[in-house]
């Protein structure tokens, strides 16, 4: 089975820069107005995490562009043989150190206005990439005694799944943060280094999928406990083969999720794509279908997408924390001051954005 990483065509980055905005007064503005008439899906990626302290998966610096990268394939992790069980150790201690950055993670100002423009209806639907939760943690960070969000929550589809939910091979969903706990338990040497990581300050580069590559640093992999699903148990089976509810590569987007993809762009009046380069197919072909049914299509991304230059996509070459608060106030005028709910949003969110000098695209150990 051959299966391999999706980039973004080398025709694209070789061509010249595609024509875009680049001017943050003109992209506020243009933005305004296309989010303005109301009714808009929006499609996000992992540029929309960068101030949360998340890396992009490609970009200049992203996890992707490292020549030495070798992803785990879900057929690998889910094989029951000696093989599979050694790609699972792998997985999860990479998983097991990696993942406390992005559970604590904080929304940014984009995730609190993306927020707003669903507390006002602007925003019909978001549907993200990401699986670091960060959408809903600013709608339940938004919630007051006067306003209780949690039906918009229903509006945000997460089409590569979520971390924070672990499920093994037959079914069984556990949350991640009892499982985290089952590994530690599993592993008490390695608990001891998380913790001295998490003292210390010297947590190793965590990828925006919530693992770490540690291969450099010599560290083995052959003594980590994965443990046996504690529900299969009770049920008299043993069984080993767990995974985060996150989609791998190899693996299909299950039928419910690619078919409500496919719904809220045919119920939106507009398409708006941030943070993303659009490089898998699951996030591209909806973009193709907003194209094919005649709908507005404005693309929010620092640097090439896989979209540039297609008829019908305009672009806005900047980043969304620059812009999107200032988007908000433009769209909603004076109720961005006098409605204390949306007001309080626009006050939210971190600004922590990995550290520049670190650029995964040097040569590094596979991983």
């Amino acid at each position: 089975m051959r299966i391999s990483v999706p980039g973004i065509p080398q025709a694209i980055l070789n061509a010249k820069p595609a024509l875009s905005v680049k001017s943050v007064s003109e992209a506020t503005q243009r933005l305004s107005y296309f989010l303005g008439y109301g009714n808009v899906a929006v499609l996000t990626g992992a540029g929309v995490s960068v101030d949360s302290g998340i890396r992009a998966y490609r970009g200049d610096d992203g996890r992707y562009m490292n020549p030495n990268y070798k992803p785990i394939f879900y057929h690998e992790l889910m094989d029951s043989s000696e093989k599979g069980h050694a790609y699972r150790q792998r997985y999860w201690l990479r998983s097991y150190l990696g993942y406390p950055p992005v559970r604590d993670a904080q929304p940014n100002p984009t995730h609190f206005a993306l927020a707003a423009l669903q507390y006002t209806s602007h925003i019909g639907h978001i549907i993200t990439q990401n699986v670091d939760g960060l959408h809903h943690k600013a709608l339940q960070q938004s919630a007051t005694t006067n306003w209780n969000p949690s039906s918009l929550k229903e509006d945000i589809l997460e089409l590569h799944g979520t971390l924070h939910h672990v499920h093994c091979s037959r079914g069984h969903v556990v949350d991640r943060g009892v499982f985290q706990d089952r590994l530690s338990a599993a592993n008490p040497t390695w608990q001891l280094y998380a913790e001295e990581l998490e003292r210390t300050g010297t947590q190793p580069r965590t990828n925006p999928d919530g693992d770490v590559a540690i291969e450099h640093l010599g560290i083995s992999y052959s003594d980590f406990v994965v443990p046996e699903c504690a529900e299969c148990l009770l049920e008299e089976h043993r069984n080993s083969v767990l995974k985060p509810e996150v989609i791998f590569f190899g693996e299909s987007i299950p039928k419910a999720v690619k078919e409500e993809s496919f719904a809220q762009i045919e119920k939106c009046d507009q398409l708006l794509v941030m943070g993303t380069t659009l490089a898998t197919y699951s996030a591209f072909r909806l973009l193709k279908h907003a194209l094919e049914l005649k709908k507005p299509v404005m693309l929010l991304n620092v640097g090439p997408t896989r979209a540039d230059g297609l008829p019908g996509v305009e672009k806005i070459d900047v980043p969304s924390g620059t812009v999107m608060r200032d988007v908000v106030k433009e769209i909603l005028g004076s109720r961005a001051i006098e409605d204390q709910i949306i007001s309080r949003m626009l006050q939210m969110g971190v600004v922590n954005p990995p550290s520049l000098t670190d650029n995964d695209r040097y040569p590094r150990a596979a991983g």
